[in-house]
């Protein structure tokens, strides 16, 4: 008897996540990495030009990641986090805590990119009620996408993501992403809402990364964060996608002057090897919770909190990150899209090319609305897993954003692919 693939053993068991199931082709079997490279159980490779959902940054199969976590495997692998500490935890909070922009003081650890905005939005919430006051309402921007946790939903952007949980998620005012024309109008509208009833501003910084590769610029963002600053509205910055290089900077706060009372980080956080999620904050957010009274206490947990598997490879992926190759691969990745972008404005084919830091987008120019539910999007997983390439579109939206060790060839194999597209369409 024939034995099944390993594909098809998973189109029998398993319900893949963003994928109608009844139409999706059968998933790629995917059985090691190296380097921007993924092998199939034929040992066939495909570039990934996506770092797998943002968040491999260094390449797949990292030795030196490896190493650390086969090391803290034979320490500890994980402890109860209330009460108790560890050194992974504590030297993790030491060393990114001053990477972040100024004023950032203390670590409370999650799970994933949802969970630390959960606990962002849970702690400007109870920031507010410890002090005495009732500010209940959020500001966020429009096409916003801060994950799938029903708090993160609210303060997303209404969309597919969320159109069946619409009337169970908390209203939030969203507003237009600010440009140099309009940033006096928002201000005004934030006004109409009374500033002393809003609790905090999410906004994910520079790139809104799920609503379509959406960038803008920092100066009015700044202006605009300055504006909430001064009228007590705390800034929680997502830059769950946005951290760790990925708009040139090593975070993308440090492109404004104002800084936040939140940030909230994953994905590149342990190099894209385990799940882990961090939400910082500065002293004047943590003090608000100290008290004698255990009513003021955050009651928030995960049962995986700090995990020291997942802090010990966060701290080997810190160890790369901060070594200065690394600055000089994006910077190389930087130069490399800002070539290809030349040409993708002079297409015909293409709308608004774009690029920040390491990451290129532009929208396909089609019949039908633009969004993530184009119907172009199955045409284009299917031309790029020909070619392989892993290149997964926001509907006609297609961006490329690699590991910083994605090699010359490689890219040029990725930008060759994507010039063959544009050829056929």
């Amino acid at each position: 008897m024939q034995q099944l693939s390993l594909s098809a053993r998973d189109q029998q068991v398993i319900w893949h996540p963003y994928t109608q199931m009844q139409t999706a082709p059968a998933p790629i079997a995917i059985t090691r990495g190296e380097g921007a490279l993924l092998f199939d159980d034929q040992n066939n490779s495909y570039i990934d030009a996506t770092s797998s959902w943002w968040v491999n940054i260094h390449g797949h199969a990292h030795p030196h990641i490896a190493e650390m976590l086969s090391k803290q495997a034979f320490q500890l692998q994980h402890i109860i986090f209330s009460g108790y500490t560890h050194p992974p935890a504590v030297e993790l909070a030491e060393r990114i805590l001053p990477l972040l922009p100024e004023g950032q003081r203390r670590v409370f650890y999650s799970d994933n990119g949802s969970t630390a905005v959960e606990v962002a939005l849970k702690m400007a919430l109870q920031y507010w009620d410890n002090k005495g006051q009732r500010r209940t309402k959020f500001l966020a921007f429009k096409n916003a996408y801060h994950g799938d946790t029903f708090g993160a939903m609210s303060v997303s952007g209404r969309s597919v993501f969320t159109r069946v949980f619409d009337e169970l998620l908390f209203e939030v005012h969203f507003l237009d992403l600010p440009t140099t024309d309009n940033t006096n109008d928002i201000i005004s509208q934030i006004n109409e809402l009374d500033p002393a009833t809003i609790a905090a501003f999410i906004f994910e910084p520079l790139i809104q990364g799920a609503g379509g590769m959406l960038m803008y610029e920092a100066e009015p963002l700044d202006q605009l964060l300055h504006w909430c600053k001064t009228n007590q509205i705390l800034l929680i910055a997502d830059e769950v996608m946005t951290g760790f290089g990925r708009t040139g900077k090593n975070f993308a706060m440090e492109n404004c002057h104002t800084t936040p009372d939140m940030i909230c980080l994953s994905k590149g956080l342990t190099g894209g090897s385990m799940a882990l999620g961090v939400t910082t904050c500065t002293s004047q957010i943590y003090d608000a919770f100290l008290s004698n009274d255990k009513l003021k206490t955050l009651f928030h947990g995960h049962s995986f909190t700090a995990n020291p598997l997942a802090c010990s490879v966060a701290l080997a992926s810190l160890d790369i990150f901060t070594d200065p190759a690394c600055a000089a691969n994006r910077e190389r990745i930087h130069q490399a899209h800002q070539a290809f972008l030349k040409e993708l404005q002079l297409s015909d084919k293409v709308k608004n090319p774009r690029l920040q830091g390491t990451i290129i987008a532009f929208d396909l120019i089609t019949t039908n609305a633009d969004g993530y539910t184009n119907n172009i999007a199955a045409f284009l997983h299917q031309f790029f897993r020909e070619r392989r390439v892993m290149l997964r579109p926001l509907g006609n939206t297609l961006y490329v954003l690699p590991p910083y060790c994605i090699t010359d060839a490689q890219l040029e194999e990725v930008y060759n692919a994507v010039r063959e597209l544009l050829q056929q369409l």
